[in-house]
Formats: C-alpha cells, sequence, structure tokens
C-alpha cells in the first residue's frame, strides 16, 4: 500500500513539475502582434506582412506619430508589401518582389505613401534622434498621396486589407484610430494577356 501511495505521490509531483515548466516557456501575448493579409487579383497575390499595435486610450497620430514625420505603418518590425507580378503603383511599374511600405501623416488632407526597395526600416533613417526625411526620399522607389479619410468611429488596432475591386485593380486600405489610408495597386491584366496573346 505503502508503494502504491509512493508511486502517486511522484506522479503528481511529476505531472506538477512538467506543468510549472510549461507555464514558465508559456510567454504573454505581443502587444503588437505579427499579422499578415494576401488576396489575387487578376494573375497578382498581393501580400502584406505588418504588426498591428492597438489605440489602448493613446493619441496615436498628432502625439504618438507625429504629423509631417515618417512612420513606419505598422509597429515592430518594418511592414513588407509584396506582388507576385509586375503592378503598377502611383504611376511607376514596379517589378516582382518585396517593398518597405512607409507613411507621412498629416493633419488634413492626404497622407505620403512611400515604397522603399531596400526593405530599411524606418528608423535606419535616424540622425540626431530624428527621421531624416531627405535620406528617405532619396530612398523612395516611389511616393504618392493615399486617399485618407477621418473616420466616423475610431478603429481600435490597426489592420490593412486588400479587395479586388473589378479582379484588375486592387485597394489596399491601412486603418487605425481615426484615419483610413487608401491606394491602388494596378495588377496590368490587360497588358499581360496582350503579351500572352504576342507570344502565340
Amino acid at each position: 500500500m505503502k508503494k502504491i501511495g509512493l508511486l502517486i505521490a511522484s506522479f503528481a509531483l511529476l505531472i506538477f513539475v512538467a506543468s510549472n515548466e510549461a507555464f514558465a516557456q508559456l510567454q504573454a501575448p505581443a502587444p503588437s502582434p505579427a499579422a499578415f493579409v494576401s488576396q489575387n487579383v487578376g494573375f497578382t497575390k498581393i501580400s502584406i506582412e505588418y504588426s498591428s499595435p492597438a489605440v489602448k486610450g493613446r493619441k496615436i497620430f498628432g502625439e504618438i506619430e507625429k504629423f509631417g514625420t515618417t512612420w513606419r505603418a505598422g509597429a515592430n518590425a518594418t511592414t513588407m508589401i509584396e506582388f507576385s507580378t509586375t503592378v503598377n503603383v502611383g504611376g511607376r511599374n514596379l517589378r516582382p518582389g518585396k517593398y518597405a511600405i512607409f507613411m507621412t501623416p498629416t493633419e488634413s488632407g492626404d497622407w505620403m505613401v512611400r515604397f522603399n526597395s531596400k526593405g530599411n526600416s524606418v528608423f535606419a533613417y535616424m540622425k540626431d534622434g530624428k527621421i531624416d526625411e531627405e535620406a528617405i526620399a532619396k530612398d523612395d522607389l516611389v511616393a504618392f498621396k493615399g486617399t485618407t479619410t477621418k473616420l466616423a468611429s475610431p478603429q481600435e488596432r490597426l489592420i490593412y486589407t486588400i479587395s479586388a475591386e473589378n479582379n484588375k485593380v486592387a485597394k489596399v486600405t491601412l486603418t487605425w484610430e481615426n484615419y483610413s489610408v487608401s491606394f491602388m495597386v494596378d495588377t496590368q491584366v490587360d497588358q499581360k494577356m496582350e503579351s500572352f496573346k504576342g507570344a502565340f
């Protein structure tokens, strides 16, 4: 009987130790969790990798993210957009590949959207504790105004969405706090169809 009792106690101790080790390895959820959105439009797959911070009662734009200062358009790691085929954004053709997205918030009017082909973090452009806007501009692959609207009700957590529109042109939208910023991605379906026909 003593052996059975000792065996049960040993087994209980083993479970207790194992559960404590598992609990110790369990980490708290990230305050700005990694997020991903992807959409096929025409012949093109568009994907965005970003981190999704929450407002948490703070004033984001104008205080935490200053108006007129370029921002990483997310949190943590650099926000990246990827195209599987050639597309046209902001009047410029972009090859398939990954591009860093930056945005420059303004209190009124449309925000500047920037694509950086180097994939740099916005913090790579820090100089004397401030963002060097001229250095960022030199590395812009394309910069254009995104359609910016103030929201009727605030969006707590930052999200990106991609809509297929007419399945030729995609609408990419960032929504957070009191703002929504959108830009169009022309996946050049007609041009690709013409190229395909011309090959035969």
